[in-house]
């Protein structure tokens, strides 16, 4: 089952989306904002538990800083209002037809009591064609922020409720690679593995996100998906898998192979490269702690990966964030200052690359915690 074709099974219970909402007032308060104009996709499903897809026609959800939030849609989308929260929350619902004007509709209701116009916190999914009505109806001169970025409190640090999820999204992706060993045999294809994969996935979990099997010189591309290169003893194979859970949170989780096992790698020159990257994904684990810099945590696997002379072999960031969306804040790379703060969900899974040879990648979603962090994804390490 796609997991969004059914979400009134898969939403949290009426009162934690009303907290949300009561949070997103008081940050946009905070931050001097007449409110927010959230569109479809994570940020509506954090906030109310749709999913309601948008397109050329406008879908919105309007939280002014004061009053009554107002989501705006097209009258023929208004069933699918039954498979979220909003018909227990207290949220109006403005239906509109073609011929009316849906953002004039929706800045009347950022403004219900006709305040001066300060500014206005945009969601990440609002498109151009979108915001420029928006930017043609508002006054001249007021403040855009990106509402992610004036909520970041909300959005990006998980609650206890998404971290239970979170957590078994990531038990449930363990699960899956505890049975990988058995899946790369000598004369199976990597097509053979990406079929059988996409079947324990949908065992634990409600959809399948992705599926990465890279075998051999098909591992040295990080976003390699499968082919019909056909596996040989020896081979390392870098399998990177993910799903979708329970309310719609996302697992996300890389280990390196050997086909045959470990004994059949007798590459000297790779067991040095294993050992630098799984000293790479340690040194950014310990690095990931409240007060830190998302960045610091990219340049603790950097450094550890540049000591042993792979650094040009590191070609993409140390991780990204991870809840109802597969990437979004914090993203660990260099020159991101965001401070690290309890709650915040990302991904660690440096990679060395040897282009035309292999590759190789360690990932495990974390959490960072009062003191330091929990690791989510618990199978081994080591090369298997």
């Amino acid at each position: 089952m796609d997991a969004m074709s059914d979400p009134s099974s898969n939403i949290f219970p009426t009162e934690v989306y009303a907290e949300r909402l009561e949070r997103a007032q008081a940050g946009a308060a905070s931050a001097g904002l007449n409110g927010l104009i959230i569109g479809t996709g994570a940020e509506l499903a954090y906030l109310t538990g749709s999913w309601l897809t948008t397109h050329e026609r406008l879908t919105a959800l309007v939280i002014p800083v004061l009053g009554t939030p107002t989501i705006i849609l097209p009258a023929v989308d208004r069933g699918d209002l039954a498979l979220s929260a909003i018909p227990d929350l207290d949220i109006t619902v403005r239906g509109w037809v073609d011929g009316e004007n849906a953002h004039q509709l929706a800045v009347d209701a950022l403004d219900p009591l006709g305040m001066e116009m300060m500014g206005v916190g945009i969601g990440s999914s609002i498109t151009a064609d979108h915001l420029l009505p928006f930017q043609e109806l508002l006054p001249v001169g007021i403040r855009y922020e990106l509402a992610v970025q004036v909520l970041k409190e909300l959005f990006v640090s998980k609650d206890d409720a998404e971290i239970t999820q979170l957590r078994d999204a990531g038990a449930a992706i363990d699960r899956v690679h505890a049975k990988v060993p058995s899946l790369l045999v000598d004369g199976r294809t990597e097509r053979d593995v990406a079929t059988d994969l996409e079947e324990l996935i949908l065992a634990e979990h409600t959809a399948v996100d992705f599926i990465i099997v890279g075998s051999g010189p098909n591992g040295a591309n990080p976003h390699h998906s499968f082919s019909d290169r056909v596996l040989a003893t020896g081979d390392v194979v870098v399998v990177d898998i993910g799903g979708t859970f329970g309310v719609g949170y996302h697992s996300d989780c890389t280990r390196t192979y050997v086909v045959g096992g470990p004994d059949a790698q007798r590459d000297p020159e790779f067991t040095k490269l294993y050992d630098a990257l799984h000293a790479a994904q340690l040194a950014a684990v310990a690095q990931a702690r409240p007060g830190v810099t998302a960045a610091s945590v990219d340049q603790a696997a950097r450094m550890a990966i540049e000591a042993v002379g792979y650094g040009e072999h590191f070609i993409h960031r140390t991780g990204h964030g991870i809840g109802l969306s597969t990437h979004e804040e914090p993203f660990i790379m260099a020159g991101n200052d965001l401070i690290l703060e309890p709650g915040m969900a990302f991904s660690i899974e440096p990679g060395i690359y040897i282009e035309g040879v292999h590759g190789a990648r360690i990932e495990d979603i974390v959490v960072i915690t009062d003191d330091g962090c929990e690791t989510l994804n618990n199978q081994p390490k080591d090369l298997q």
